[in-house]
């Protein structure tokens, strides 16, 4: 089992579903991502998406992209963004990671470079949000065939035509981005939610986690009540911009995190 079907089988387990946590590498800077990373999965977070900061994200809302440049400007780059997964390891082998971001990046670090590297690392999936099925020679395959799980974003706008296509070798979870638009834009009502798991388990057996929009213990816990996996990324990064010094940001970020696993917590299935 990969980390990450060991993460959703226990959790399935304890009857709940899982606190899934975005924040961008080297966002206010390497030593203070860092240690929001290292104290995350403490704070409650039972899966890590890991963005990869790049200067194009056009699937990012402001929160996000400021979040990228933050970073960028502090000189993170891909190759530190897998020496922090590698720090990580040293004192957590259970909580996964999932790099998530764009393929630019990765075709110019080599893609065979990276996936090997990745592995090392200790990541366990990936994210990239601009290759479709379409292109999975490009990076897919050879990620999931060196045990690098490729989670596939599907979205209101995906009809029934397309999702067997998009869903058909996705693997570790699969990403149901409750809203169109870019990330952070609005929030789905729990009976569209509710509508849409439904139709996305008639056609996969995969853990379905559900993101964008949401920002409160509330709502956390109102998603966590119908999905295996409840997705928070710009509250979380809001709280790096808000702050007035790293050392604010990471006690920030950690203590919404704390709030919203225990609203999914509370949220029994």
């Amino acid at each position: 089992m990969s980390r990450l079907e060991q993460r959703f089988a226990e959790l399935k387990a304890e009857g709940r579903s899982a606190l899934v946590t975005f924040v961008t590498a080297g966002d206010p800077g390497y030593d203070a991502s860092l240690q929001i990373l290292k104290g995350l999965p403490a704070a409650g977070a039972d899966v890590i998406e890991l963005g990869m900061p790049f200067t194009d994200p056009m699937a990012d809302g402001v929160a996000i992209q400021l979040a990228t440049l933050r970073a960028l400007e502090a000189g993170q780059t891909l190759a530190k963004t897998l020496q922090m997964v590698r720090e990580f390891r040293v004192d957590n082998q259970a909580t996964p990671i999932v790099l998530m971001g764009y393929y630019n990046p990765i075709h110019r670090f080599g893609v065979e470079k990276f996936v090997a590297e990745a592995k090392q690392a200790g990541v366990d999936g990936l994210i990239i949000v601009d290759l479709p099925p379409e292109h999975d020679a490009e990076l897919a395959t050879p990620a999931q065939a060196a045990g690098i799980d490729f989670i596939r974003l599907t979205t209101p706008t995906t009809d029934d035509v397309r999702l067997p296509r998009v869903l058909e070798r996705s693997s570790g979870f699969v990403y149901y981005v409750s809203v169109a638009g870019v990330t952070g834009a609005g929030s789905a009502t729990t009976e569209h939610v509710t509508q849409a798991i439904a139709r996305l388990r008639r056609h996969t057996d995969l853990p379905i986690s559900v993101g964008f929009g949401i920002r409160t213990p509330e709502q956390a816990a109102a998603i966590a009540r119908l999905s295996d996996g409840v997705v928070v990324g710009s509250a979380l990064v809001d709280k790096i911009a808000q702050a007035n010094s790293a050392e604010q940001a990471v006690k920030d970020v950690l203590s919404l995190c704390s709030a919203l696993a225990e609203g999914v917590r509370s949220a029994r299935r």
